[in-house]
């Protein structure tokens, strides 16, 4: 059953994405990355080159050629996901696909709309018999 993890208070999601994503790679697992948009693509993409963390992180994007044979994929096209089995969601929505994966993290900011929608994730996900666990990550420094 997929574990599934809310970092919850988060002041930007960019680097808590990059850090779940590094810590990820690190462990070997391969990481799907939903972004709501070309700008946070943009942004994760840049800062998965220069992460000081991080030696070398092999990511591409989602539309990519060779995104199926790529560990870390970008993903701001909803394309199908290929098999990767930690799922980073960063937008609105929850992802259909989530039980294919064996973790799935979902990053929620301070803001008050967004808190809410995560509230609705949460629901979602517990209707349908999944654990969920949360973290306040409001006194973590990224």
């Amino acid at each position: 059953m997929t574990r599934i993890d809310f970092y919850t208070h988060v002041a930007d999601k960019v680097p808590v994405a990059l850090q779940l994503t590094c810590k990820a790679w690190a462990q070997g697992l391969p990481v799907w990355l939903r972004v709501p948009d070309e700008v946070m693509a943009q942004q994760l993409d840049q800062r998965l080159w220069t992460h000081p963390q991080a030696e070398f992180v092999p990511h591409c994007r989602s539309d990519h050629a060779l995104a199926a044979e790529t560990p870390i994929v970008i993903d701001a096209l909803e394309m199908e996901p290929r098999s990767h089995r930690v799922l980073i969601n960063l937008r609105s929505d929850p992802p259909l696909y989530f039980a294919r994966f064996e973790r799935l993290a979902e990053i929620v900011s301070q803001i008050d709309q967004d808190a809410a929608q995560a509230r609705e994730r949460f629901r979602f996900y517990r209707q349908r018999g999944f654990e969920v666990q949360a973290h306040n990550l409001a006194n973590h420094r990224f």
